[in-house]
This record gives C-alpha cells, sequence and structure tokens, in this order.
C-alpha cells in the first residue's frame, strides 16, 4: 500500500511551488505538453501525485526530469494551477531528495543560509588574500590550483554518491532490475542528452532555446578546459588567449539575454524566477565577463594597479564552484542528463524482457 505524506503539498510550496490543490484533474496539460507519452503521460501524473501526497511515487519517478518547461502546460491550465512550475519546484525537492550533504535542500527553501554561505565564501577569499599579504602572482596561483581542485573534488565528494543515490531511488529501490549489459548499451544517450539536449527541440517554439543553451553549455565547458588545463590567465600563447575572449564573451553574451528575458518574463518559464533561479544565470554571467576583463587587464599591464578585479573574480568563482555547482540549479544538467539515461535504459530493459 501506497503510503501518503499529506504535509508533502506543503514541503513543495518552500520549493517555490504555489496552490497545486486547483487542479481537478481534467487533463489539459497532458494533451497540450508535445512531450508527453503513454509511458510518460506528465504534468498530469506528478500534479495528482503531489497533490495526494505519494511522495514516495514522487521520488521514484524521472517525469520531472523529463520535462524541459516550455511553458504550454501552464498557459493552457484553466485553472490556473501552473503544472510547469510544479515540475520545476519537483526538480528543485528531488535535488534536495539525492544530495546527502542536506544543503541543497537548506539553500533552496532558506534565502537567508544562501546568503549567508556566499559571504562566508567572499570573507574566505578575502582573508586568504590578507594572509597572503595580496601577492599577486601567489595569489593565482591559489586560484588557479583551486580551478583544478575544486572541479575533481566537487565530483568525487559530493555529485558521484548524489547520482549514486538517485540511481538508488529510480532504479534499485523500485526493484528495475536491469541487466549490466544495458548499462553499457545505452551509454550513448548520457553523452548526447548531456551536451545537445536534443530533447528540447520536442517542445514547442524551441528552436531557439535549444540552441541558446547549446552555445552556452558548449561556451561554459570549453571556457572551463581553457582556463583550468590550458592556464588562460598565465598563458601567453595567442590562439589560447583568442580562445577564452571568445568563450568568455559567448558565456556573458548568452547569459545577459537570459537574464533579459527572466526581467522582461516576455515567456512563461520566466514568470516564476525563483532565487536560484536569478544566481545561476547572474554567477554563470558575472564569470564570463570578469574572466573576460581580468585576460584584457593582464594583457595591457593593468592587473597590479587593478588586483581587486581577479579577487572580484576568483570570488565569483569560489562562490560557484563551492555552492552554485553542487547545491543549486547547476545540478539540473547533470541530473537531466542522467534521467534521461536512466529512462533509456529502463525501456531498453524492458524490450529485452519482452522478447
Amino acid at each position: 500500500m501506497a503510503k501518503i505524506n499529506p504535509e508533502f503539498l506543503d514541503e513543495l510550496k518552500k520549493y517555490g511551488g504555489n496552490d497545486f490543490s486547483a487542479c481537478y484533474n481534467c487533463g489539459n496539460c497532458t494533451a497540450i505538453c508535445s512531450l508527453s507519452t503513454e509511458d510518460n503521460s506528465f504534468p498530469r501524473m506528478m500534479v495528482r501525485a503531489s497533490v495526494v501526497g505519494l511522495e514516495e511515487k514522487v521520488t521514484s519517478s524521472l517525469d520531472p526530469w523529463l520535462c524541459y518547461y516550455c511553458g504550454d502546460c501552464s498557459l493552457y491550465c484553466p485553472r490556473g494551477a501552473n503544472p510547469g512550475e510544479l515540475m520545476m519546484a519537483l526538480r528543485r525537492w528531488l535535488t534536495a531528495k539525492y544530495d546527502w550533504t542536506g544543503l541543497s535542500g537548506l539553500l533552496y527553501k532558506y534565502l537567508p543560509a544562501t546568503i549567508l554561505a556566499f559571504v562566508l565564501t567572499a570573507l574566505a577569499v578575502i582573508g586568504l588574500a590578507i594572509k597572503l599579504n595580496f601577492e599577486m602572482e601567489t595569489i593565482m596561483h591559489y586560484g588557479h590550483l583551486f580551478e583544478m581542485f575544486a572541479i575533481l573534488g566537487v565530483f568525487m565528494v559530493i555529485l558521484t554518491p548524489n547520482l549514486i543515490r538517485m540511481w538508488y531511488l529510480v532504479i534499485f529501490k523500485p526493484k528495475r532490475n536491469i541487466p549490466i549489459a544495458v548499462y553499457f548499451k545505452g551509454i550513448g544517450e548520457l553523452f548526447i542528452h548531456m551536451f545537445t539536449q536534443k530533447r528540447t527541440l520536442g517542445c514547442s517554439n524551441s528552436q531557439t532555446r535549444w540552441f541558446e543553451h547549446l552555445i552556452l553549455v558548449f561556451g561554459y565547458l570549453t571556457l572551463l578546459f581553457t582556463t583550468v588545463v590550458l592556464d588562460w590567465f598565465g598563458t601567453e600563447n595567442f590562439f589560447i588567449i583568442a580562445l577564452g575572449y571568445i568563450e568568455s564573451a559567448v558565456v556573458f553574451i548568452v547569459t545577459a539575454h537570459f537574464m533579459y528575458s527572466r526581467v522582461n518574463k516576455d515567456k512563461e518559464l520566466n514568470k516564476h524566477s525563483q532565487p536560484s533561479d536569478w544566481l545561476f544565470v547572474i554567477w554563470l554571467f558575472l564569470m564570463g565577463f570578469t574572466a573576460f576583463v581580468v585576460r584584457l587587464f593582464i594583457d595591457f599591464d593593468l592587473l597590479a594597479a587593478n588586483f581587486w578585479l581577479y579577487l572580484l573574480h576568483i570570488t565569483i568563482l569560489v562562490q560557484w564552484a563551492v555552492l552554485i555547482v553542487p547545491f543549486g540549479k547547476w545540478t539540473h544538467f547533470l541530473y537531466r542528463s542522467f534521467a534521461m539515461y536512466f529512462s533509456s535504459i529502463i525501456q531498453l530493459s524492458q524490450e529485452t524482457k519482452g522478447k
């Protein structure tokens, strides 16, 4: 017998949800959704499970991640129940559910905790700079080391265990017995969706949004590679320098457009932005913009007289790496990709058993 949590809907409201009990189960949201199928009839199923309090059903479901939030379901809901925003709230809630540290839930639910975390990381950077007597070369050396080891550390200590918890909740606990060979057979889906997010193209009027996300993903990943592996701030190689300029410009131009859309609320998906949504785009913009300007100041020999700029950049980078990447909206990129992979291997397993 399924267990009901009568407080589940109230919990979802802490993650940005509204009064979803307005839904009277007409099914219009599923009918209008271009991604809904017989096997994945969302968002209607998730709305009902949430309203009734079927927490375990939501926990074991991949449906919230299979939604790319075009906003049509909310736009055409006759009751104004906003099912698209429910799916967004469920993704935040699931992120907290997967996170073994508990920090994702804390930062999503309590804005003062988020502000405090950002202030403490900024003070840590300033404290290190004071301890090193503001020696530019030494601080930049430590900054580069942080870029290298923070990536590995966050993935090994936080994100990898969280992905294992996700697998446990959606594959192992519901007893979806997947043959080992199927895991390897479906691995291509993981990388396809991780780098292209091609499922977005199935949403209505999504070509522009998909292209912007594609450019942003490749701009962000290549800038990360150029900065960390190719040592963009330390190199004198013209090709690497030019490449970094292009990549950082791409990042801050695309994110600037995202911020503009959120301010103008020109689409349904931009009308209900939460603090985590704003932090993601603003910090990604600031990271690309400050990286661009820091390299510009290096090339014009202005950084020594304006070292505060590098300290600002490294502060933004630290906050991004230790707060937004492991505990904020950046994780949606990772969990959605694995959700597509898990969905693929579940289907492959069913097809294999059916033969």
